[in-house]
């Protein structure tokens, strides 16, 4: 079992970010810059913290594994340079890569748009032991597809079913599927990697600037922040609509990435550490099988190395 000093304090780290009933979120109420108890002075702390997450992760994984009862599903959302690849590498770095599968979502190839919306990411899911990673996902249709609501043509949906309600009608839609996920086993957690269109800017120059970074920078980027307000908007009917008990959201600070990976990685443990997970418990037979085969072992005669 995890220290139950650490699942208090990744408690308290993730519990402000955490959005369970969205009904009346808003976005302008939570702050890109906001690093909660710590300051950059506080760096040396926060990257303690930030290990001794890493290390209970760790651990909660392994237990997951050979439990094999739960699986986990672990959704990324953000704007452009939010550090979404960053954190995901980061907090996932103590995790045995044998329990763990991570799926980047780009645009949907003509086989994709052959099925519905859900269809790529359904095969996706993780496996009872195991934790996926969803580096975008689902949620990209009532995000770049609400804000360019020209791409629902190339969706090569029936002219009569894209109503003004088709937004309410995906929320609905995701609701009910990752209800029935909750209810099959898959731990939900989402991430929203809350940057500021300043901190945007600043990356995007770095990725120009900085020669090793050039190959992330796309000059569709910068035409994207064209629209920023009306992704601000759909990312917050985004969370009113699809926050619940069993798929919160965390909106989580993300100007300052080091702090970003601390409250990610405490939301993970916090996730974990609530499914009371713990190794197999061998029945009698079992028990018994052990002891014969630590006797036999124990009773082979030594031999000489050669």
């Amino acid at each position: 079992m995890v220290d139950a000093t650490i699942h208090t304090l990744a408690r308290k780290l993730s519990k402000p970010y955490r959005i369970a009933r969205g009904s009346k979120f808003k976005l302008k109420h939570f702050d890109p810059e906001d690093t909660g108890a710590f300051s950059n002075a506080d760096k040396p702390r926060a990257q303690e913290a930030l290990q001794a997450g890493k290390a209970a992760l760790g651990e909660l994984q392994q237990m997951l594994y050979a439990n094999d009862r739960w699986s986990v599903l672990l959704i990324f959302q953000a704007m452009d340079a939010a550090g979404k690849d960053g954190a995901i590498r980061h907090v996932m770095s103590g995790i045995d890569p044998q329990g763990c599968h991570a799926y980047s979502f780009k645009a949907p190839s003509q086989e994709e748009l052959d099925h519905d919306f859900l269809w790529r990411c359904y095969r996706a899911l993780p496996e009872r032991g195991r934790i996926g990673i969803f580096n975008r996902s689902y949620y990209e249709e009532v995000l770049v597809v609400k804000v360019h609501r020209e791409l629902l043509a190339k969706q090569k949906l029936p002219d009569r079913l894209i109503g003004r309600d088709v937004w309410e009608q995906r929320y609905e839609d995701i609701r009910m599927m990752e209800r029935h996920l909750a209810r099959s086993g898959t731990l939900i957690l989402k991430f929203f990697l809350n940057m500021s269109r300043e901190e945007q800017k600043k990356q995007f120059l770095e990725r120009i600037d900085d020669p090793s970074k050039n190959w992330k920078f796309s000059a569709g980027d910068v035409k994207e922040r064209e629209h920023w307000d009306a992704y601000m908007d759909a990312y917050q009917a985004m969370i009113r609509a699809t926050s619940a008990p069993h798929a919160p959201w965390y909106v989580v600070p993300a100007d300052n990435k080091w702090y970003t990976r601390i409250v990610v990685a405490a939301a993970i443990v916090e996730g974990l550490a609530s499914l009371d997970l713990h190794y197999p418990r061998l029945d009698k037979a079992k028990l018994a099988e052990l002891a014969e085969a630590r006797k036999a072992l124990l009773a082979e005669p030594k031999r000489k190395r050669s």
